[in-house]
């Protein structure tokens, strides 16, 4: 697909003078993948005050009706009856062989009105084909972009601009409101491992809306912030990516411990034969190792335990916070106890590796979930 058919951020010219080509893209949308300012900096920012990334290259589908439950519930492997308006809920979407086609961000308004947000799987190819005798409609949203706050200012920034009590959002709460005086929506959530926020906003607004934030967030040290930094941020939260985290063309969500995902007490859903036929036979599952080497490990570096092949690396980053090279990857269930040794070779070097608990960084996720808010 050439450049001139990507969808387009309309704060493509904000990006450009950060530095950003827009040679990137991902979702079929250019991406300010790379910002002139170091992406260690911006990771700081988000660490310890706040950062501003354009994440509207999500794609959002509005799917509204009488029949829009029952319509989801077909679609994904979660009970979408069970989400409550204002609140959110992440899913699986697989095919008919039981294996990862998307993962999907469900944002109930009602009973009959849902909000879709999804990457580069085949959700929209998938959403005709379960329509049969249900009274839904579903449409793509090309006008909404998203802005994403991340950090432990963010809040403290955008509540003197909000009449919403921004401190109650509970995490995947979302609520309709203004801000400086602009209709959105807030929903609280992210990919960063910090508290963070998502303004969902029209485009004839999201320039505003996007300057207005990095001026009330001056006093703070905020930061606009690339995907260079979003993707540093998810490794070291251990947030998964589809499909780079699903190294098989038929991953199941028990492979990559998606477990939580899947509810098989519900009437049928797409696929729900092959998970339950497929359970117990996972040919590797999601592990994180430490790698006793200065910089990041390549994407597909292979992992031998005693001489033998016995996973592959997905996702990875040398964590400047951490001071450690970090890899998601897929390993032999039998391989997955924490502290287990094994060796990854990457352009023929070898380096010592350890199994270690996930999320690297915040393993609690204290950051994102503070004790007072649990249940």
């Amino acid at each position: 697909m050439s450049p001139t058919q990507l969808r387009q951020s309309i704060l493509n010219e904000r990006h450009r003078a950060l530095g950003s080509k827009l040679e990137e893209s991902w979702n079929d949308t250019a991406l300010p993948q790379h910002y002139a300012t170091d992406p260690y900096e911006e990771t700081a920012a988000v660490r310890t005050r706040a950062g501003l990334i354009d994440v509207s290259a999500l794609k959002i589908v509005n799917v509204s009706g009488p029949d829009a439950t029952a319509f989801l519930n077909r679609l994904v492997t979660s009970d979408v009856a069970k989400i409550a308006p204002g609140r959110s809920m992440i899913s699986s979407m697989v095919g008919e062989d039981g294996g990862l086609i998307d993962d999907v961000l469900i944002y109930c308004d009602s009973p009959t009105a849902y909000r879709l947000s999804h990457g580069g799987g085949a959700t929209e190819e998938v959403l005709p084909l379960l329509t049969e005798g249900l009274d839904v409609t579903f449409a793509r949203d090309d006008d909404v972009h998203i802005l994403s706050l991340q950090g432990p200012k963010a809040l403290e920034i955008l509540q003197p601009d909000t009449p919403l009590d921004v401190a109650a959002l509970p995490y995947f709460g979302h609520a309709r409101t203004t801000l400086y005086g602009i209709d959105v929506s807030l929903a609280r959530g992210g990919y960063s491992g910090e508290r963070g926020y998502e303004v969902f906003v029209k485009a004839k607004d999201a320039v505003e809306v996007w300057d207005k934030i990095l001026e009330a967030g001056k006093p703070y040290g905020i930061m606009p912030v690339s995907w260079d930094c979003l993707d540093i941020g998810r490794v070291e939260a251990a947030l998964l990516f589809f499909p780079f985290d699903m190294p098989h063309k038929d991953t199941t969500p028990w492979e990559v411990l998606m477990d939580w995902t899947v509810d098989l007490s519900k009437p049928d859903f797409r696929g729900k034969e092959a998970l339950i036929r497929r359970k117990g036979t996972e040919r590797t599952h999601q592990a994180g190792l430490e790698v006793m080497h200065s910089a990041a490990i390549t994407p597909g570096a292979k992992i031998l335990k005693d001489g033998q092949e016995v996973g592959t690396v997905n996702s990875t980053v040398f964590s400047q916070h951490l001071m450690k090279s970090l890899a998601l990857v897929s390993l032999l269930p039998s391989l997955t106890a924490l502290g287990t040794a094994v060796t990854v070779v990457d352009d023929g070097k070898s380096y010592e590796a350890n199994v270690v608990r996930t999320p690297f960084y915040d393993p609690m996720r204290l950051r994102t979930h503070p004790l007072d808010e649990r249940g």
